[in-house]
């Protein structure tokens, strides 16, 4: 059954709500990890060893009362929600090409600048930042090698990750979802080609077995998993290891915009199947067999029951506005939260766990704070490297070959202006710019303008032109 009548806003506020709540869960994961020094993470055990593993880091080093305990122990899995990123990034795609035919050109360079321009915005201001501070605490400071990296991205980065990973750990994730980006219109035109079932089958296929192989014979381990393994996490970087998880969400949008499908699904119906799939999906993240299928049900299963909060949430008009304004943030927020958690527990929190739950509601919304202060510097920035970059290639470029006319503006001369006749030439001005030109100011009796002499032809001509047109009447 659908849910016809919940206004379309009102969905994408309750998705964007999703989208800022994965960034604030991602930051109190890793400043968990950080706080207690990697003290646990999902390893393949089974589910009752890693029970008892989290138990322990969370009564000996996190357990300042009930409710804090409650939250500390979602925090250890907050990594579960980067697919959860992967799942919206696939159906956000399909959404902005708002129903028109995709245009791969100008689609790339949009969407790909998207993505870029937040990065860069955050990486150019963070490095001299954090110099500063290396330098006033003595603490850690980039390597320059590692900020040319991170600041010539993606001209220089590695699957690997470690090019981007010395500055920010939490940035392997970018190289993933400009992957899928440039991916995209290949998977849209095999979606129209193929079909939802048939695109969404290949693509499970091809992901299920992609991980297997990445598991038994490269030797890899998922990504939040920290295990000596020949390959380490490398064969969980790309995008094959995801790819059903993006490609589900441009299916479930395909739908949305057909006004079908799971997002209008009753709450009940999406709890019904997206906590048994949750749970499913968590108890898989234990086991080597598990880590086969874990990242296609997780993403599932919490994006069904985000989705019943955050539409109850999105409700009020009020708080839909909210939703939207946040969750603009929230690609930012997700690229600076690691500094922030990093530099607050090394140099002010360090060992006191009082001091560490104090300040975690002030990385929240510091991290916040400097979010919305970078997308405000982003477009500034922008017009800055533009405007260097013209300017540049203004001086570097050689001298133009003279631009030939056909007719020079005169005082006096009739011309036409806007397809007129009537116009006269009362001042010519020459300006010079990239080349020679002329500013010419017109009169018709009535007002004068000021044009550039492109603007205008010569009245002989067009007189010439309609006798031509007139004479070819005959024949």
């Amino acid at each position: 059954m659908t849910n016809s009548k919940m206004p379309r806003s009102q969905r994408l506020a309750w998705l964007e709500g999703i989208r800022i709540f994965a960034a604030v869960l991602l930051l109190l994961y890793h400043s968990q990890l950080l706080f207690t020094g990697y003290a646990y993470t999902p390893q393949p055990t089974g589910l009752a060893d890693n029970l008892r593993q989290l138990v322990t880091p969370v009564e000996g080093a996190i357990d300042p009362g009930l409710l804090l305990r409650l939250l500390g122990i979602s925090a250890w899995f907050g990594f579960q929600f980067v697919d959860v990123f992967v799942l919206i990034s696939g159906f956000s795609l399909v959404l902005s090409l708002k129903g028109q035919p995709l245009e791969v050109g100008k689609f790339l360079k949009r969407r790909v600048l998207r993505i870029l321009w937040p990065f860069w915005t955050v990486a150019w201001l963070s490095y001299p930042i954090l110099w500063a501070i290396g330098v006033a605490t003595q603490s850690y400071i980039p390597s320059l090698w590692h900020t040319f990296a991170g600041a010539t991205f993606p001209l220089l980065f590695d699957y690997g990750g470690e090019l981007l990973l010395a500055t920010s750990g939490p940035w392997w994730f970018v190289p993933l979802i400009l992957s899928f980006t440039l991916l995209f219109p290949f998977l849209w035109h095999l979606l129209q080609r193929w079909g939802a079932a048939n695109l969404l089958l290949v693509s499970t296929l091809l992901t299920v077995a992609y991980r297997a192989v990445a598991i038994y014979k490269f030797g890899g381990h998922p990504t939040y998993v920290i295990l000596d393994t020949p390959t380490d996490w490398h064969p969980f970087l790309i995008f094959l290891s995801k790819l059903s998880t993006f490609v589900l969400g441009m299916v479930v949008a395909q739908l949305y915009m057909q006004g079908k499908g799971p997002l209008f699904w009753r709450s009940h119906r999406a709890l019904l199947l997206g906590v048994p799939v949750y749970v499913l999906g968590f108890v898989c993240q234990f086991y080597t067999a598990g880590w086969v299928l874990v990242d296609l049900l997780l993403p599932i299963g919490l994006t069904l029951c985000c989705m019943v909060l955050f539409r109850a949430i999105a409700q009020p008009q009020p708080m839909q506005r909210v939703l939207l304004w946040l969750g603009a943030h929230s690609y930012t927020y997700f690229l600076i939260h690691n500094f922030v958690v990093d530099r607050t527990i090394r140099l002010v929190v360090q060992d006191d766990l009082s001091l560490y739950y104090w300040l975690l509601p002030l990385m929240v919304f510091g991290t916040l704070l400097l979010a919305v202060l970078a997308d405000y510097a982003s477009p500034l920035l922008q017009r800055l490297v533009k405007g260097l970059l013209r300017d540049l290639d203004y001086v570097l470029t050689p001298t133009k070959v003279p631009h030939r006319r056909s007719w020079s503006p005169c005082v006096g001369d009739t011309v036409i202006y806007q397809s007129k006749v009537g116009w006269t030439v009362l001042k010519v001005e020459k300006l010079l710019d990239e080349r020679e030109f002329f500013l010419c100011q017109i009169s018709d009796g009535q007002r004068s303008l000021w044009v550039n002499e492109n603007d205008l032809e010569p009245a002989v001509k067009w007189s010439s032109l309609g006798e031509v047109n007139r004479n070819s009447a005959f024949f």
